[in-house]
């Protein structure tokens, strides 16, 4: 078996770790210490995030999204797979050299998504993003963590916590959705989201999608 070889190390912004993109063959991983965020070779749960966003959004005219986190892309690609030509991405991703990743060892796995004429890349804290707008995205796609909770950041906890919902719930238009990604379930941020006034749905889904995988949770909540 081929050995991994890394790549490329990034800190993360405010102290909390590094990032490291390793390489074994045509397989990448991206690691925080011994945990794997992300494996090339599982996309499943991370496309369904987007499309079934999508579904619950679908019809709306000049739709804009917001994902947080690029990751290696799979949630980017699947967006635009079923956004109209009308809508605008917007990928908020905190750590540059992951973009730099994406345009440089792994450009083959995000296939030129990112010059997509409908993406526009911030570089910084989503939840400061979201924090200052208001009824502005159709729909919000959190993928900055293994899930409700600051694994790879502990101010990513701001994210899920009361205030943090209450703010994405005001930077979301009418009947807007905010879907979060999650390695497996936390009944009590089910009960969070709807403390704040949000009709939350718990989908299960599969790593590689109809090929199986790990069960990984997905949320998404509708702006009432």
């Amino acid at each position: 078996m081929l050995p991994w070889v890394q790549l490329d190390r990034a800190t993360i912004p405010g102290d909390a770790g590094d990032l490291r993109l390793k390489q074994r063959g045509s397989e990448f991983s991206i690691m925080l210490g011994s945990n794997e965020l992300m494996n090339s070779r599982l996309k499943g749960s991370e496309e369904a995030l987007a499309t079934l966003s999508w579904e619950r959004i679908a019809g709306r005219s000049n739709p804009a999204m917001l994902i947080g986190g690029l990751g290696m892309g799979f949630t980017l690609r699947a967006a635009l797979g079923v956004l109209p030509q009308d809508a605008k991405v917007t990928v908020a991703e905190l750590v540059p050299e992951v973009v730099g990743w994406a345009r440089g060892p792994m450009a083959a796995i995000h296939q030129g998504s990112l010059d997509d004429p409908r993406v526009d890349i911030h570089i910084g804290d989503v939840g400061a993003l979201i924090r200052s707008r208001t009824q502005h995205y159709d729909a919000i796609l959190l993928d900055v963590d293994n899930g409700p909770d600051g694994l790879t950041r502990a101010s990513n906890d701001s994210l899920y916590d009361l205030s943090g919902l209450n703010a994405a719930k005001a930077a979301l238009r009418p009947k807007g959705v905010l879907a979060v990604w999650s390695s497996g379930p936390d009944s009590t941020f089910t009960r969070r989201l709807r403390q704040v006034g949000f009709k939350a749905e718990e989908v299960t889904v599969r790593a590689n999608g109809k090929r199986g995988g790990v069960r990984h949770m997905l949320w998404f909540a509708t702006k009432s």
